[in-house]
Formats: C-alpha cells, structure tokens, sequence
C-alpha cells in the first residue's frame, strides 16, 4: 500500500473501529492542550531549573560538577525512556504506559524536592527524565493516531506553539519561584504541574490506539520492529535529518549563553531578551508552517526550504566567527542566529510528519525513535561547542555547520524527495 504524501489529508484510523477516536478528534482545542502539555513539561523540567543550580550547589555541598549531573541524568533518562515507553505503547494502547509514567513522574519529583544528597538528586532526576519521556512519546504516537498527511504536520506546527513557548518561561518561572522559596520549590510546583497533566490525561485524553491496531508481541517484537523501521531507508533519512537538525539547534541553546554574553559582552538581560526574540521566530515560522504552506507547499519542499536555510545560516555565522571580514560585533551574530533558529520552524515538524505516515503500524515505536535519535545526538555535539576553549565561537559555528550539512545530505540521499515529487 502506498505511503501517502502531503498533499491531501487522508486518514488511517478505521472509524467503525474506533468510537474513541473520532470523538478524540472532535475534541479539537482539548486534546491540542493536552498534547501540548506533555510536550512542554519536558522543557519545563530541565529549564525552571537552571536558576536554582547554584543555589542547589551550595545547599548540597557539592561539586558544580557533580550538581551538573543532574541536567545530564534527566537528559539521558528522557532520551533512554522513549525507547521503553514507545513500544509499549503499541502493545498495550497509549493511555495506560502514559498514566504509569505520570504517576512515576509525580512520585520522583517530589523526591528530587525532598533529596538530601547530590546523589540521590541525580538518581531520582534520572528517574524523572525516564518517566517524563511518555509525554514526548506518546504525543507525538497519539497525533499519528489521529492524523495523516497535512492535517499531520499543520498540528505538529500547533504543538510548536505550545511547547515553543516552555523554554522562554520556564527559567521565569524559576527565577520567581526562588524570589519566595529555595531550589525545593521548584521541583514542588513541578510536582503540582505533574498532578494536573495526570488528572486531565486520565479524565479527558481517550484511547486512539485501537485494540485490533496494537502488537502483541513483547521486547523481542519490539526489536523486530524498531530494526524494521532503521531498515526503511526513507525513514531513516527523515530520523536523522530531524535529528542532526535539532543538534544544529542544541549547539546554539549550549553555547549561547557563553558565546552572547562572554565573547560579545551582552549582558545577562539582552541575552534572556534575545534568546526570547528567537524562541518565537521558530514559533512564528511553525504556525507559518502549519496555516500558510501545508497544503499548498508539500511537506518535502518545506523540509528541503528549512533544512537549507539552516546550513546558509549556519555557514554565516562560521564566516562571521572566523574573522575573515573582521569582528563582527553582536547584532550580526544575533540575527544569524534568529534565521537559524526561525528555520527549524521548517525543519523541526516537515520532519516528524513525514516520518511518521511511513508508520502507521508502528506509530510508538517510530516516535520512540525519532525522540532517542535526536536526544541523544544532541547530548553529543553540546561538549563540542566549547572544545577550543571560552576566546571563539568558531566551534558552535563548525559543529552547526557540520550537522546542518549532514541533515541536508540525508534528507536528500535517503528520503530522495524529487522521487516522491515525480510518483505523487
């Protein structure tokens, strides 16, 4: 059977099978807010923490370290808990793995309030990141449930809006918090944050995933079916072009702080405030994404549009950084910086879309391994950025070069849009 493109919205839920589903869609507004807040409470997790590290430093009496740690446990947990959680969401339907790894997710923050110890943060971070993984996991699983085609990527480009705005708030709302309470509070609203999404999940998220739909195999089916996925070389292509995407974006949310504030002596407020300025460009050119050029542009087209802009900006700010026509100064870097950004509003959603409608049968399993994909390219490029020490911004520069030209190649060796361009 064909993979359908992006050009007419098409449906893979059978309606005479699945009462839950259609009322799911029905449910517009709801369940986009729903979805939303699953994607954004990852964000929300790593980022109203940020404020607190130095605070937490000093109370644990412990290395800065060791305390960094933290950032990197939840990390790791979120990337290695897609993979657990995605699969089982295709064997046992999405609500129930999403309901346990909430209530787990609830249970652990409240410990990370409460641990006495730099060890036992990181442990239960850990713990955190594992569980917070269903979030990302089966929103994205839910959305193929429900969707296809256009109608796909256009709520990919809504759920942009949403969780696009988690990390310009979240370390707000941190430094807030800790304006009226210590580190522990943060992980206290966390908590109540974690509370609600699992009573709105429970009371209004429906099953979408069918029973006659779900595998009934354990891990060993899980494999086979994770190995066939790699396998589609198109898929494969979108997976890593995401992937190597996101770590273009990754290098930036690393090194900026360092790069905008100690190499171009901004100060702590017009980084915030710049940071904030690129964080809705990508927003913006996602709800343009999603309500101008879905459906009048196809998917690939917009892709292959983000993906080079990407590789442009990021080859301007290599020559900018390097010196060749002199020091450039802020305002350049910045708005380099602001393209780049604003692009992945192409890149970021054209991706998972596409991915996605190659994998209907598989739905969990294929956004497992879209998230641990990009999750974890992302954790190995964010070192590099500071590989040559705190006097350039050449290596940040490199290291978006290098993945946003590895994006490009993938997308256009692997997936070979102008073949689906001329079949369709």
């Amino acid at each position: 059977m064909p993979i359908p493109e992006s050009g007419r919205a098409t449906s893979t839920v059978d309606h005479t099978a699945s009462a839950p589903v259609a009322s799911a869609r029905r449910a517009g507004l709801l369940v986009t807010l729903v979805l939303g807040g699953l994607t954004a409470l990852p964000p929300l997790s790593m980022d109203m923490y940020l404020p607190a590290l130095p605070e937490v430093t000093e109370a644990l009496r412990s290395p800065a370290a060791t305390v960094q740690l933290t950032l990197t446990a939840c990390l790791a947990g979120m990337a290695l808990g897609q993979l657990v959680v995605g699969p089982m969401s295709d064997k046992w339907g999405r609500r129930r793995p999403l309901l346990v790894g909430m209530v787990v997710y609830v249970l652990a923050t409240a410990v990370c309030a409460l641990a006495p110890s730099a060890a036992m943060l990181v442990g239960f971070r850990l713990l955190q990141g594992l569980a917070g993984a269903a979030g990302i996991v089966i929103a994205r699983a839910v959305v193929r449930d429900l969707y296809d085609g256009v109608e796909m990527a256009r709520f990919f480009s809504t759920l942009m809006l949403i969780s696009g705005v988690a990390p310009i708030v979240a370390p707000l709302i941190g430094g807030q918090i800790l304006r009226i309470t210590d580190w522990r509070g943060v992980f206290y609203v966390l908590t109540g944050v974690g509370l609600v999404l699992t009573f709105v999940v429970q009371r209004f998220l429906h099953e979408t995933l069918p029973p006659e739909r779900r595998h009934a195999g354990g891990v060993g089916e899980a494999l086979r079916t994770m190995r066939g996925l790699l396998a589609d070389r198109v898929f494969t292509g979108y997976m890593l072009a995401g992937g190597l995407a996101f770590a273009a974006l990754f290098a930036y949310i690393s090194a900026s702080p360092f790069v905008v504030q100690e190499i171009y002596g901004a100060s702590p407020q017009t980084f915030s405030l710049l940071f904030g300025v690129n964080s809705i460009g990508l927003v913006a050119v996602g709800q343009i994404n999603g309500k101008l050029l879905v459906g009048r542009v196809s998917l690939d087209k917009a892709l292959g549009w983000g993906l080079g802009v990407i590789l442009l900006a990021a080859t301007a700010l290599l020559v900018m950084t390097s010196g060749v026509f002199g020091e450039p100064g802020l305002a350049p870097i910045a708005a380099g910086l602001f393209v780049l950004m604003s692009a992945m509003g192409l890149a970021m959603p054209n991706t998972n879309a596409q991915a996605l409608m190659r994998t209907p049968h598989a739905a969990g399993s294929a956004s497992a391994l879209l998230g641990t994909s990009s999750f974890l390219v992302g954790a190995v490029v964010s070192p590099l950025v500071g590989i040559a020490g705190e006097a350039t911004a050449v290596p940040m520069a490199v290291v978006q070069v290098s993945c946003a030209a590895a994006a490009l190649a993938c997308f256009l060796l692997l997936c070979r849009p102008w073949r689906a361009a001329s079949a369709k």
